[in-house]
């Protein structure tokens, strides 16, 4: 199957970019079933990540019936390219993709504190891209199911699609009451990001007014069900009042040799208090970045750990698993019965 990709920005002008400037920025990318016949073409430049030739803006497929969205979130720093392995394998799946970066948290922009230390901000984002459909979809208006809505994301992007199920944060992992001593001040991307909260609380009208909707809700009852893989430790924020009322399917994959959010402290613990919730630990020695793309040879020359896996591992077969397993379970919801 041919795969065609689009690519955009759109603001939200509800809420500020973390520098005040102008409204929120958020760039988007879909990945879709492009019609026979489309030319597929690399993705140009230089990345660390293996990507697959699209078919830039080429024509739909046409198909009997309008195909699922899947909404994409990436992991802290990431950015929507991270999780292009998963989009296309949607897409053979029947369904689109649509991922975006997150403002201050993606490597598609330079790194802010803020955008680190307000995880809660990610999910509207994609709320907003529901919201404004009508911007992104131009000529496969008609072609997306827009009640058959589902979210996938990976470490904090796993903590941003929990958010659009219903659970409300409760506090930060790395707000100073919640420290440990000798623990970490913040994630690999960003190890300090503790120390930068008091300031910012005094300095940014931006943060402190993000900061006071931390324990807002963000539930978007447009989703029907998540796929949430390798939720990190900042899951333990949730209150547990808010999960056990989420009663939307949930799908937790992880590594079982995942260092980073270990199974037991974060993904099993989701996992029992969550009411419709299915928990897979993926065997085979696998760490917390199996959920990456499979690296260049720049991104192994910059990132060796985060695209080695253990002798006999293949990235992409074990890519596969996780495709066939999350488009079984997207299928599979009967979304009659949860509207």
């Amino acid at each position: 199957m041919k795969l065609g990709f689009r690519e955009g920005i759109l603001h939200d002008e509800t809420r500020p970019d973390w520098g005040g400037t102008g409204p929120r920025p958020v760039r988007w990318s879909l990945w879709y079933p492009a019609a026979e016949g489309s030319l597929e073409t690399e993705i140009p430049g230089r990345s660390w990540f293996r990507r697959a030739a699209v078919a830039r803006d080429a024509p739909i497929r046409p198909a009997t019936k309008s195909y699922p969205l899947v909404l994409l979130s990436h992991g802290t720093g990431g950015s929507a390219a991270g999780l292009e392995w998963l989009a296309r394998r949607l897409v053979d799946r029947g369904f689109i993709a649509l991922g975006v970066d997150h403002h201050g948290n993606t490597g598609g922009e330079a790194y802010r504190a803020e955008g680190f230390a307000c995880l809660w901000e990610r999910a509207p984002d994609l709320s907003f891209m529901l919201d404004r459909r009508k911007d992104w979809q131009g000529d496969l208006a008609g072609h997306i199911d827009t009640d058959s809505v589902f979210a996938a994301g990976f470490s904090a992007g796993a903590y941003t699609v929990m958010l659009l199920l219903g659970a409300v944060a409760q506090f930060s992992q790395f707000e100073q009451s919640r420290l440990k001593p000798g623990g970490p001040r913040g994630p690999r991307e960003f190890p300090d990001l503790a120390d930068h909260i008091p300031s910012l609380l005094r300095t940014s009208t931006a943060f402190r007014e993000s900061w006071s909707r931390m324990s807002r809700s963000y539930r978007d009852d447009r989703i029907r069900a998540a796929l949430v893989c390798a939720p990190g430790r900042s899951i333990r924020g949730f209150s547990e009042e808010s999960l056990k009322a989420i009663h939307k399917p949930a799908l937790i994959l992880v590594g079982d040799a995942d260092n980073t959010a270990p199974a037991e402290e974060c993904s099993s613990w989701l996992h029992a208090r969550l009411d419709r919730s299915t928990l897979k630990i993926l065997p085979g020695g696998l760490g917390h970045y199996i959920f990456l793309p499979e690296g260049t040879a720049l991104g192994l020359s910059f990132a060796e750990l985060l695209f080695t896996d253990p002798a006999g591992i293949e990235r992409a077969d074990v890519h596969e698993e996780i495709a066939e397993l999350s488009g079984a379970f997207f299928h599979g919801i009967d979304i009659s019965a949860d509207a």
